[in-house]
């Protein structure tokens, strides 16, 4: 019966967690189409390179609280509301530092502009700071549906205010409030949503409980945040401010694509691992369904995504980011593994291990790192290339750590994900060679998206895909 009930809940999770990022990268995709129109490559590339700061005090504000509250056996309203003052207070102090900073970070770019930007921009992870209690109390209980609404209510809010801001001539100021709208709004629905609120009691010693496994997270963060942003770092260091816009163009598409991928799965990953933490049999078969689940979305999305890139380049915001195509086409075929690397770091957080998944994060950053500052004056699409190598090979020692905590050999994990990853490649070159007389824009990437689709579905449906075969029940059903 409990099996029963944690299998509905995980199905209802991952239906809400998909319907949920589905239409958020829609409304991305929606509000980005009109301020890539507007803006230029040098606003986009101005914001870029402020990311990794915000990213990186976003996460030492938070602190690995919120999975460590998520994975607490037993938790009360202390634990909340020590984590809330803490983040809150972290986090004042934080903006305090990087605001006397800006002149030097601006100094760094040979930029003078971005210190009023930064010390605007930062102004974002503050606000978010005194939502993640909030966020840690939805997250831990599989509130996923009221996750889902306040991030669609922040999307539209601090998109149209974006759009209208860059319209009446702000540029990259449009970008700056726009992130700072979101997470504020998101905030407030967090706050309507939570039957938990904070009290005036500074009582921090709940948080020693969390402290040896949050911290870990904590580091690792910040390294992931290092490694998903250092091409950035050094094209803005190295290369111009239009080329720093053509890669976080790209880069931002390859990131609506996986994280529809990512954003269903994680939903419900990590409580789910959690719960079945003592059952290994019961957690592998879990991991085992997700990671097929996981391959069956991901490989044909992002490789699809990989396919169409020139065409959806050019028809949505016009052949002035027409370079970041062939770098988007990179990215997709790393975005494609994403979502299975980061479903293996969940199974190793559900575990207990945040050592593993620190020291993991933190050796694959340092080896990130010197590849790149030695392939920098090779240009940006070795430098892209490299990075998306070392990315995928890294998965095989993100396996060995799942292998030793719920013994799943290497010839099960491929059995569960190649057949899609190769399945997917396959469609899309075909449809790729049937299309490539079309010259229409129009016609050319509507027959790709149809043949591919029609391809991965007919061969789905052939095979007798369990997965696949699920999957559309439960969609039908509901």
């Amino acid at each position: 019966m409990a099996e029963q009930s944690l299998k509905e809940k995980t199905a209802k999770g991952l239906f809400w967690g998909g319907l949920s990022n589905g239409v958020q990268q829609l409304l991305n995709l929606f509000f980005g189409i009109f301020l890539s129109r507007i803006l230029t490559p040098d606003d986009y590339g101005m914001v870029g390179m402020l990311s990794i700061f915000s990213l990186i005090a976003g996460s030492l504000q938070e602190s690995g609280f919120i999975a460590a509250l998520a994975n607490k056996r037993e938790i009360s309203h202390k634990d909340y509301n020590a984590v809330f003052w803490f983040s809150t207070g972290l986090s004042a102090c934080l903006y305090l530092i990087l605001f006397f900073c800006a002149p030097l970070i601006a100094q760094f770019y040979n930029t003078p502009q971005l210190t009023a930007l930064a010390r605007y921009s930062f102004l974002g992870f503050f606000i978010a700071s005194l939502g993640i209690a909030h966020s840690a109390y939805l997250f831990r209980n599989l509130m996923v549906k009221q996750k889902a609404i306040a991030v669609t209510i922040g999307l539209i809010a601090s998109g149209t205010i974006g759009v209208t801001m860059a319209f009446l001539g702000f540029a990259y100021w449009g970008i700056a409030t726009q992130s700072i709208v979101y997470v504020g709004t998101v905030n407030i629905c967090y706050w309507r949503f939570s039957s938990w609120h904070p009290t005036l009691s500074f009582d921090f010693r709940p948080l020693k409980g969390m402290l040896s496994f949050s911290s870990k997270l904590l580091a690792t963060n910040i390294f992931n945040h290092i490694n998903n942003n250092i091409l950035t770092v050094i094209l803005g260091k190295f290369y111009s401010g239009q080329e720093v816009g053509y890669f976080t163009q790209a880069n931002k598409w390859n990131s609506m694509g996986y994280s529809v991928v990512s954003g269903t799965v994680n939903s419900v990953a990590q409580p789910v691992l959690s719960t079945l933490s003592d059952d290994r049999e019961r957690q592998q078969r879990a991991f085992r369904k997700m990671l097929r689940f996981t391959a069956f979305i991901s490989f044909p999305a992002m490789l699809g995504l990989s396919l169409i890139a020139p065409e959806l380049i050019i028809l949505s915001i016009t052949d002035k980011w027409l370079p970041s195509a062939s770098i988007l086409q990179l990215l997709c075929i790393g975005g494609a593994f994403i979502p299975v690397t980061n479903l293996y770091s969940n199974l190793i957080i559900s575990k207990g291990k945040s050592n593993i998944y620190m020291w993991n994060t933190i050796c694959l950053g340092i080896i990130q790192l010197v590849t790149m500052l030695l392939l920098y004056p090779y240009g940006i699409r070795t430098m892209i290339s490299i990075y998306v190598a070392i990315n995928i090979c890294w998965l095989l020692v993100w396996h060995y750590f799942v292998w030793r905590e719920i013994r799943l050999s290497l010839f099960m994990a491929l059995k569960d994900v190649l057949p899609f990853a190769v399945i997917a490649a396959g469609v899309m070159a075909a449809a790729y060679y049937i299309t490539i007389g079309i010259t229409n824009l129009y016609l050319l990437i509507i027959s790709k998206i149809l043949i591919a689709a029609l391809l991965y579905t007919a061969i789905m449906w052939l095979s007798r895909s369990v997965t696949f075969r699920e999957s559309l029940h439960y969609i039908i059903k509901k």
